[in-house]
């Protein structure tokens, strides 16, 4: 189970503070269990910092706290601050990256449903898409709803998310698809032949909504499957 702890001290030095935490994952390269820590402070008190280190498991922050790096620089952490920093130990109940939930929902409605509409309110009214297949690599949310229309309906592809990687506002996706030729596509007719390939794309989310996306599919690999290009 995800294992948080949470520091809460009081400081007048908090750049030093920062400094500190720069020089202990320095030392405990390669050696410490920490996945993720943030570092804030209170905008009402600038004096109150709190810092929240993840770990995934309350074993593996127990061997983190073992570390003689760790001691060390707890120590002179003790020393910057306005008395002894409080910890707060944390076993995460539920862990939801809401950005993901809202790419997913894209894969899942827009793609595989073939609901074009629902990116209406999947994305931003200034949503725009970069992708080098479409007519433009900077289109809006109308046209690339027209133009990823024709192409879905031609291949009714269905798609499979093999890794989702959030940080800040942006997700990232590693996805597969299978469909079949069934439909104009590019001024080719329908071939009937079954396609598959794999692709990347990132998407940058706002306020709930995804505001814009890049995307890199293997279309070489398509045309090759469609026989419009040599192998």
């Amino acid at each position: 189970m995800t294992f948080m702890q949470v520091i809460d001290c009081k400081t007048s030095r908090a750049d030093e503070l920062n400094r500190l935490m720069d020089a202990w994952i320095e030392s405990t390269q390669g050696k410490r269990t920490a996945t993720h820590s943030i570092m804030g402070r209170d905008r009402a008190d600038s004096t109150h910092v709190v810092e929240i280190v993840e770990f995934p498991s309350y074993e593996e922050a127990m061997k983190n706290s073992n570390l003689p790096e760790t001691d060390r620089i707890f120590q002179e952490m003790v020393a910057l601050c306005e008395g002894e920093p409080s910890f707060t130990d944390l076993d995460v109940m539920r862990d939801e990256q809401l950005n993901k939930i809202v790419v997913r929902s894209f894969f899942e409605n827009v793609i595989n449903a073939r609901n074009f509409d629902a990116a209406d309110d999947i994305c931003t009214a200034d949503y725009r898409e970069h992708d080098p297949s479409l007519s433009s690599y900077d289109v809006g949310l109308a046209q690339a709803k027209a133009e990823n229309k024709e192409t879905m309906e031609a291949f009714e592809p269905v798609a499979t998310i093999e890794s989702l990687v959030a940080e800040g506002d942006l997700v990232c996706v590693r996805a597969s698809f299978k469909g079949r030729h069934v439909g104009t596509y590019q001024g080719m007719e329908a071939t009937g032949r079954e396609i598959s390939g794999t692709g990347h794309a990132t998407f940058r989310c706002e306020g709930g909504k995804i505001a814009e996306s890049w995307w890199n599919l293997d279309d070489l690999g398509l045309l090759q499957q469609l026989g419009a290009v040599n192998a």
